[in-house]
């Protein structure tokens, strides 16, 4: 089995092999240990896409707008990822944003997931029928932990989540009431023993 350091490794030089910067080749490795941590099939659809760009052009954004649309070329997931870290912060404000046309949208996850981290928001993320909740970076929720995911997505749509309980206020305010018993509990007992310790120093 090979080890994620390996994974990382072998993803960034080989991004860098096949045109990319130095620094777009770390984020690219960086993101391939994300996606084979989580159980997504990242090197496999990072060697899919590579072979692809050996045939066919992508669209290279530089700007990503709440609705962005390329109409003849696919947009480069790499370019598109790269880009949401960037632009994160602002983007932000904008609670979601449209894509159409994109080139092996679960490339973009593991960025996507980064992304979660650096906002400190949870960021639902959705293209075609699938569905992936971001978690700070920490976990991934789907409902499609298949091996075999599209190679394109007409429609994407990521959207960043205001953080919220995932309980109501009544259950809270139950739960407070019983942990509340083991305040009193434990003054009893601190009552007992310092009146017991004060009879023995007595004696």
């Amino acid at each position: 089995m090979k080890s994620l350091s390996e994974i990382e490794t072998t993803s960034k030089r080989a991004s860098r092999a096949v045109g990319f910067t130095w620094g777009e080749a770390e984020e690219v490795g960086k993101s391939i240990r994300l996606l084979e941590l989580f159980g997504f099939p990242g090197i496999k659809n990072l060697n899919q896409y590579y072979q692809s760009k050996k045939k066919e052009n992508f669209e290279k954004t530089k700007l990503i707008n709440q609705v962005n649309k390329s109409n003849q070329l696919s947009y480069c997931p790499i370019i598109l990822g790269v880009c949401m870290i960037d632009q994160i912060k602002k983007l932000e404000t904008l609670q979601k944003c449209l894509f159409q046309n994109i080139a092996y949208p679960i490339l973009l996850l593991p960025f996507l997931s980064r992304c979660s981290e650096i906002i400190g928001k949870k960021i639902l993320f959705k293209f075609d029928e699938n569905k992936f909740l971001l978690n700070f970076n920490v976990s991934i929720s789907s409902n499609s932990f298949v091996e075999k995911f599209p190679i394109k997505a007409n429609d994407m749509e990521i959207i960043f989540l205001e953080n919220k309980d995932n309980f109501s206020e009544t259950d809270w305010k139950n739960l407070y009431k019983i942990s509340e018993d083991t305040f009193v509990e434990e003054t009893d007992s601190l009552k007992k023993g310092a009146a017991g310790a004060g009879l023995t120093d007595n004696d």
